[in-house]
């Protein structure tokens, strides 16, 4: 649905900035509207109550051999209840409601989350399983503030650049073929459908044209913002559609509808296994990703189970089992052994911190530019929004 800097640089009051959550932030450094993390946890509340990605809380009911919220109800006693988002936007709304626990938050909706007081910083302490996660995903500006962490690290991936062998050719292995090429492949491009694809220009704009300045993609003044922008107007012509249900994606290259465009390395996966010819590469300026955190609601009624339920999926076979069936890398190294396919976390990149160093993963932007500036104001996520409205049309 997905890195690697301290945070120390992203103050209360920068935050705050983010103008969907700003509302009600306090000036003071003290002033933490997310709450505390506990010290211990007690006995569990009976329940717990879950927003997550479709296939991050399976309960046999898509598919019987597919389960492990089953065996944590019986371990622990707690009942989940699960709600299953379609976007990040959606998860952010449905945390403002304060009726859930917890969350399975990406990159683009985690500093929302923060801000708006919904996340309460995470006692790694008391989930036993933290300790094995892989240290690149730990304290990063996407899960952490002020050295601490707001949630445990789930799994990650990259957005691989995917297309078809038979239209394609020759093979691309830059984002070129999409943006500055893509009137090659009119009416047959395919892109996410997110403000956060806005990073995807981004990134390709720091190598094609270096004068822009672009340093993070996710840390974009107005000069820079209008730059992607215009370049995604340029593509929007040779888009088909945009897509953020993965299925639509299989069907879309397999009919040949698409020919190229964003995509995961389980929809590449898919792809193939229904025959169609395609091939996923990470392109020579590296790609955007995602890391997603499963953080806990600061208004949480049921925080104990919450915890149970963050150790447990993390935990190795779970977190090995949530991996092979959503396709990611996942975030317990100790995972890798766990895995029914002996192959899935070299396929995945999982200890590959060569590979991932060329992934930027999503973070959600903010005024306080990411890549260090100060002399200069960034645009933040509520920007993006709009801009990516007008993108689109």
């Amino acid at each position: 649905m997905r890195k690697r800097k301290t945070s120390a640089w992203r103050s209360a009051a920068a935050v705050c900035a983010l103008l969907l959550t700003a509302a009600g932030c306090g000036s003071g450094a003290d002033d933490d509207k997310g709450g505390h993390a506990p010290d211990k946890l007690g006995k569990g509340e009976g329940k717990v109550n879950i927003i997550a990605w479709a296939g991050y809380a399976e309960d046999g009911s898509n598919d019987p051999k597919v389960d492990w919220v089953h065996p944590f109800e019986k371990k622990t006693g707690c009942q989940v209840n699960t709600k299953t988002a379609g976007t990040s936007d959606e998860m952010v709304s449905l945390m403002k409601t304060g009726q859930y626990d917890t969350v399975s938050a990406s990159g683009d909706a985690t500093l929302r989350l923060i801000a708006s007081g919904d996340a309460a910083p995470v006692n790694t302490k008391l989930v036993p399983n933290y300790k094995d996660i892989f240290p690149a995903l730990k304290n990063q500006p996407f899960n952490s503030k002020d050295g601490r962490m707001y949630g445990i690290p789930h799994g990650r991936g990259a957005n691989l650049l995917m297309y078809r062998t038979d239209k394609v050719k020759p093979a691309p292995d830059s984002w070129r073929a999409v943006f500055d090429d893509s009137a090659r492949y009119g009416g047959h491009v395919t892109a996410y459908d997110s403000p956060i694809y806005i990073a995807d220009a981004a990134l390709y704009l720091m190598r094609a044209k270096p004068s822009l300045g672009i340093k993070n993609p996710y840390a974009l003044d107005q000069k820079q913002l209008d730059a992607a922008v215009s370049l995604l107007k340029k593509q929007h012509k040779a888009v088909g559609e945009y897509w953020s249900d993965y299925q639509k994606e299989i069907t879309a290259f397999k009919g040949g509808d698409s020919v190229i465009g964003t995509t995961w390395q389980v929809i590449a996966n898919l792809t193939k296994a229904e025959k169609a010819p395609v091939k996923a590469v990470l392109p020579k300026e590296g790609a955007t990703g995602w890391s997603d955190t499963w953080m806990v609601s600061a208004k949480a009624e049921h925080p104990n189970c919450a915890y149970k339920w963050l150790d447990w999926i993390v935990s190795p076979k779970v977190n090995a089992q949530v991996a092979e069936y959503f396709g990611e890398a996942p975030s317990n190294r100790k995972a890798c052994a766990e895995t029914s396919d002996p192959n899935h976390c070299a396929i995945f990149h999982a200890d590959d911190e060569k590979y991932f160093q060329r992934v930027h993963f999503w973070t959600t932007p903010i005024k306080e530019c990411l890549d260090g500036r100060k002399d200069a104001s960034c645009t933040d996520y509520a920007q993006w929004t709009r801009a990516w409205t007008e993108v689109k049309g």
